[in-house]
C-alpha cells in the first residue's frame, strides 16, 4: 500500500510537471490543455488552477454515468493543478528553439512516465480519463471513438479560446499511448491474487460474524491459530 500511495502522487506531480514544461515549451498542447491554456487566458486564472476546476467540473459529468471515482481520482483533481503551477513558477519563458524543443521532448517524455505511474498504482482513473470510459460503456459506443469526440471538441474549443496548437499537439498524441504501454509494466503494481483476495474476504466475513471473542481464534491468511 505504501508503495502505491508513493507512486501515486509521484506519478500526479509528475505529470502536473509535464504540462508545465509543455506549456514553457510554447509548441502546442495535448486538447484537454489547449482548451485548459484557452480558459486561463480569458479569465485571468492560473493553468494550474483551470486544471483543478476543470476536472472537478468533469467529476460532476460522473453521475449519470454511474461511474465512482476512486482516490486516484480525486487526488488527479487536487495534485494537478498545483504541481503544474509550483513547475511554472520555477521555470520562465523561453525564447530559444532549441531549448523549447528541448522542453517539448522532456515534458511528452515525462508525461509517458508519469502515466505509467500513477495507472499502474491502481488507485482509479483521472476525472477525464473517467468521462472517456464511463460514456463509452453507457452508450455502447468504442473507447476509440469516445475519446476522439471528447478530445476533438475541447481541443476546437480550446483553440477558438486562444490555446496553443502546434507541432506538440500533434507529436503528444502520437506518442503518449507507446510510452505509456513502454513505461507501464516497470511501474504496474500486481494485483493480488484471486484465489488469496477471496480468502480474504471470507475469512474477514467470518471474523465479523464471529463476534469479538471469536476472531482471535480465526487464522488470518497465510497463517495459523495460536493456541
Amino acid at each position: 500500500m505504501v508503495r502505491r500511495l508513493v507512486q501515486l502522487y509521484a506519478g500526479l506531480a509528475l505529470y502536473g510537471a509535464s504540462l508545465a514544461l509543455m506549456v514553457r515549451a510554447d509548441l502546442g498542447l495535448d486538447p484537454w490543455d489547449v482548451f485548459h491554456q484557452g480558459v486561463a487566458d480569458r479569465t485571468g486564472l492560473s493553468f494550474g488552477t483551470v486544471v483543478t476546476l476543470v476536472g472537478a467540473l468533469v467529476l460532476l459529468l460522473w453521475l449519470p454515468l454511474r461511474q465512482r471515482p476512486g482516490l486516484g481520482t480525486i487526488s488527479n483533481i487536487l495534485v494537478l493543478g498545483v504541481a503544474a503551477d509550483a513547475t511554472l513558477l520555477v521555470l520562465p519563458e523561453q525564447r530559444v528553439l532549441a531549448v523549447r524543443v528541448g522542453l517539448l521532448v522532456a515534458g511528452v517524455l515525462l508525461n509517458g512516465v508519469a502515466t505509467a505511474c500513477y495507472i499502474g498504482a491502481r488507485f482509479g482513473p483521472g476525472p477525464r480519463d473517467g468521462l472517456m470510459t464511463g460514456w463509452a460503456a453507457r452508450s455502447g459506443r468504442s473507447i476509440r471513438l469516445v475519446r476522439t469526440v471528447i478530445e476533438c471538441g475541447v481541443l476546437v474549443v480550446g483553440f477558438l479560446l486562444g490555446g496553443s496548437v502546434g507541432v506538440a499537439t500533434v507529436v503528444y498524441a502520437l506518442a503518449i499511448g507507446p510510452l505509456a504501454q513502454l513505461f507501464l509494466p516497470v511501474f504496474a503494481v500486481p494485483a493480488p491474487e484471486p484465489a488469496a483476495a477471496e480468502q480474504a474476504a471470507a475469512e474477514q466475513a467470518a471474523r465479523e460474524k464471529a463476534g469479538p471473542e471469536a476472531r482471535d481464534r480465526l487464522p488470518s491468511v497465510g497463517g495459523t491459530t495460536e493456541n
